[in-house]
């Protein structure tokens, strides 16, 4: 743990570049639009495709699929640090508070994503009904293998120490 100003420092850090474990790919694209119901031309109809995008598109929903860790490797697996909990300030609790994505070009098959995460901002230290904390906005950027962004992801998190029950056990303040 440290303090405001030590966490202050880290805007601006990025997480090293972290690849997706496949291509995309149409058997995945499929699967997934079967499993939500999705019937748009653009995953399904390889003439149509061709036509608007020059090949069959991932849906943006799969983005979070493409970059998904593989649970199991033989010989074991890395966990994957987050450069969020990496942040040196107060607090021993973080949930998620907002995420906003944005998606600027099509994912193709075949294309291979990467992402790097980056402290875009730290907030001065709120109270609020959870407890004592700071929010920390991180940006992750998704590029495809030629270097173009594919899509960005701005999340909000809130790190905090939990309030206390007071005697009449009620939590403590609010904001």
């Amino acid at each position: 743990m440290g303090t405001y100003e030590d966490g202050l420092k880290m805007i601006g850090a990025k997480s090293e570049v972290r690849f997706s474990e496949s291509e995309i790919n149409w058997p995945m694209i499929k699967y997934y639009c079967a499993l939500v119901e999705d019937a748009n031309p653009s995953y399904w109809d390889g003439d149509f495709a061709r036509e608007r995008w020059g090949s069959i598109i991932a849906p943006p929903g799969m983005l979070q699929v493409w970059m998904s860790r593989i649970q199991w490797k033989p010989g074991g697996i890395t966990p994957a640090a987050s450069l969020a909990d990496s942040i040196p300030l107060p607090g021993d609790t973080l949930i998620n508070v907002s995420t906003e994505a944005e998606f600027l070009r099509p994912m193709r098959i075949g294309d291979q994503l990467n992402v790097v995460d980056e402290i875009a901002a730290i907030s001065p230290e709120k109270t609020t009904r959870l407890g004592t904390g700071h929010f920390v906005t991180t940006v992750a950027t998704y590029r495809n293998q030629r270097g173009e962004v594919v899509a960005r992801n701005t999340n909000q998190l809130f790190r905090f120490t939990k309030n206390q029950p007071s005697s009449d056990g009620a939590a403590g303040k609010e904001a």
